[in-house]
């Protein structure tokens, strides 16, 4: 059961607060989740009939997991103020009987207020430190670098890679997978060794977990991918042997005539990034199998990557303020999409993150920063929305490099006129510079005023027009 107008969403456990909610909230425009035996039936549908969307959980989600699934989702950024997640105390008693009202139910603030303070301790419990009897994981992510430097980037957990995903798996399931991506322990201070062209370096993992090298090889690169094996030298495997894996690292081809960074949420695919709590609940319905791209997309990116000339091997960053947790989500959308894979430059979520909001432009502006000062020659495409600040921090990238980009794309999804009009100021302002800022209500648009720039091959626009057309045929309209 749907509705377009939700505004507030309840997670409610117990029949205790479902009483507490049903007693104090206005059904009309809320969503309320429900654990099985929480309500009767004749309930469910007062609050529909109300205007409210009622959805029972296929399976009791535990008390013990409603706080940790809740300081995931927080420390993810994916859930403003509008989600209220039941906490019951750890002495709950079991379900009761559909007849039976429990009276005298703690009030859900001080539910709440006890949960906050339950969940500032389990999170700084659950930085585990080296020296865990648990086997440690090496995940590394898709780096990038020029002849001279490679960039890569990576983290060390104490659990094993997450079960793969189907488009058949149940939203319940899709819910649980999503809580382990964002509930992985972190293990700091961990010693990472990297190996390349024969020579080694060595690094420690920071407080979330996280590393970085530069790897300067011996001699210069040439493009295509290279691979740098790592390993934890105090963490043995199964064999006893070190943990080991391999990371990759991409060098553009010199075919490459321009490179293009894009934005995810709302670019490449509908996350309804605005607004928090749509997006963390659609997270947790949805997996990659599942979820689809923005109409067109696919063949856009595919028609940027050749180029004008049909073979350029252009390459394609993505920067997202989506976190780190998520890369493999993404990683296997875009693969399953047929949009082309590039390095993710991802967002990194601490303790400070959760209880101090950072501000996400500040994050892309560095990761783009990041991206041009390895490619001082080269000019990029910058592809974004107008949900959020994609434009303001393209144009103050055009401000602080105005040679290094060719063409800004930002696809309108916030159809506000006090936004519009902020655009179109933005608009002119970049305009000034001789870099065009093209303002795109669809893949389509943006791929025939590209194949007007010489950015793309002209016998292109069909593929985009027929992959548009049949995702119009698979997806909804939006």
């Amino acid at each position: 059961m749907t509705n377009p107008a939700i505004e507030t969403a309840f997670l409610i456990l117990t029949r205790a607060g479902f009483a507490d909610i049903s007693a104090r909230v206005a059904p009309a425009g809320a969503a309320f989740y429900l654990n099985p035996g929480v309500a009767q039936a004749p309930e469910i549908a007062r609050l529909a009939a109300a205007g409210a969307s009622v959805q029972v959980l296929p399976q009791p989600l535990p008390p013990g997991l409603s706080s940790r699934f809740e300081a995931a989702l927080q420390a993810a950024g994916l859930v403003a103020g509008r989600l209220w997640i039941e906490h019951p105390q750890a002495e709950q008693r079991p379900l009761l009987p559909e007849n039976h009202v429990e009276a005298d139910a703690p009030a859900l603030h001080e539910r709440l207020a006890s949960a906050a303070g339950q969940f500032a301790r389990g999170a700084l419990r659950r930085l585990r430190q080296v020296g865990s009897a648990r086997p440690l994981l090496v995940l590394p992510y898709l780096g990038f670098g020029n002849a001279q430097k490679l960039w890569i980037k990576g983290r060390v957990l104490d659990e094993a890679s997450f079960r793969e995903q189907t488009g058949q798996d149940s939203s319940w399931s899709n819910l649980v997978a999503l809580y382990h991506r964002l509930e992985s322990d972190e293990v700091a201070g961990a010693r990472v060794t990297a190996h390349f062209d024969g020579r080694r370096w060595e690094t420690v993992t920071d407080s979330g977990g996280y590393f970085e090298f530069e790897i300067l090889p011996a001699a210069p690169l040439t493009g295509g991918t290279h691979r740098i094996a790592l390993e934890l030298p105090n963490s043995t495997a199964d064999d006893g042997q070190p943990v080991r894996t391999v990371a990759e690292a991409f060098v553009p081809a010199p075919t490459a005539r321009f490179g293009i960074i894009s934005d995810i949420d709302d670019t490449v695919l509908w996350t309804n990034v605005t607004n928090k709590l749509n997006m963390a609940l659609m997270l947790a319905r949805t997996n990659a199998h599942t979820r689809k791209p923005f109409k067109g997309v696919a063949a856009f990116y595919r028609a940027l990557r050749d180029g004008a000339g049909g073979n350029e091997d252009n390459p394609l960053f993505y920067v997202s303020s989506s976190p780190w947790h998520l890369f493999g989500f993404l990683v296997d959308f875009l693969r399953l999409q047929g949009i082309p894979v590039g390095p993710l430059l991802l967002r990194e979520l601490g303790m400070r993150d959760v209880f101090k909001l950072t501000k996400h432009g500040n994050h892309k502006l560095e990761k783009i920063e990041l991206i041009l000062s390895f490619y001082p020659g080269m000019q990029f495409v910058l592809i974004g929305d107008s949900g959020e600040k994609d434009p303001e921090i393209y144009a103050e990238i055009v401000r602080r490099h105005p040679q290094a980009v060719r063409m800004i794309y930002i696809r309108n999804v916030n159809p506000d006129p006090v936004r519009i009009e902020a655009l179109d100021r933005l608009i002119e302002e970049v305009s000034s510079t001789g870099t065009q800022l093209v303002l795109a209500p669809d893949s389509v648009f943006a791929a025939s005023h590209a194949a007007a720039e010489g950015l793309i091959r002209v016998d292109r626009l069909a593929g985009v027009r027929s992959d548009k057309k049949e995702d119009d045929r698979l997806l909804p309209s939006g």
